[in-house]
């Protein structure tokens, strides 16, 4: 992203955009919590540190690693994993995703020093002047995510009509503590994700396109 600031009324503006979507029932079981200026900083070094610190300790034999882990305030604790494991059926696509990612920044297959620095990047928001945390009642399980990113969508759609970009990002809710300091957040919610948005900048990631399903392969045929 470019280092050019989100005017507020425009982030009002997409938020409202968004909120015309539809939920179940209505519900609309989701808020969230926009970071922008000396708060994103805070959260941004916060998580980028606990990153670098966890990879450090990943590299460390098992009883030190065990240890580590355990002192060292980097184990996860966010409210869900998102290091999901994937079934076969779509691990393929998930690989072939990461593989063309890194082939665009020309990371190498072994450079996993590269690797880790790219993953950092996430925790550092790819330089968004500003973030949205999103979180949901997790009284309605499912559901509430299915609403969640209904509205995501809906506001992903409404930034690019006015110039900006997004990247919604799962690692965002691997460290809960670094964010929900800041805020005031209702017992019942918990952190999905967050997404970086701001004015893309011309940079080779921002050309990179992964492949998509076509409608045959996505249509279930009829039983007989």
């Amino acid at each position: 992203f470019q280092n050019k600031p989100i005017p507020d009324e425009l982030l009002e503006r997409l938020v409202g955009n968004a909120l015309l979507s539809p939920s179940g029932g209505n519900a609309q079981p989701y808020r969230i919590a926009i970071a922008s200026g000396n708060v994103k900083n805070t959260i941004k070094s916060e998580l980028s540190g606990k990153f670098e610190k966890a990879m450090k300790v990943q590299s460390l034999p098992l009883p030190s690693k065990v240890w580590q882990g355990l002192t060292s305030g980097v184990l996860p604790d966010g409210d869900y994993n998102p290091d999901v494991k994937y079934p076969k059926e779509l691990k393929g696509r998930k690989f072939d995703c990461g593989m063309g990612l890194y082939e665009t920044l020309g990371i190498e297959r072994g450079d996993y020093a590269a690797r880790n620095s790219q993953m950092q990047r996430n925790f550092e928001f790819f330089d968004a002047p500003a973030v949205i945390f999103f979180f949901i009642n997790d009284k309605l399980g499912l559901y509430s995510a299915l609403d969640a990113g209904i509205f995501m969508q809906s506001l992903m759609l409404s930034a690019v009509e006015e110039g900006l970009g997004t990247c919604a990002q799962a690692a965002l809710a691997t460290w809960g503590s670094p964010i929900k300091k800041h805020f005031n957040i209702d017992g019942d919610y918990k952190l999905l994700c967050g997404m970086s948005i701001g004015y893309p900048a011309e940079h080779i990631v921002n050309s990179y396109q992964p492949a998509k399903r076509n409608l045959e392969s996505v249509s279930l045929t009829a039983s007989r």
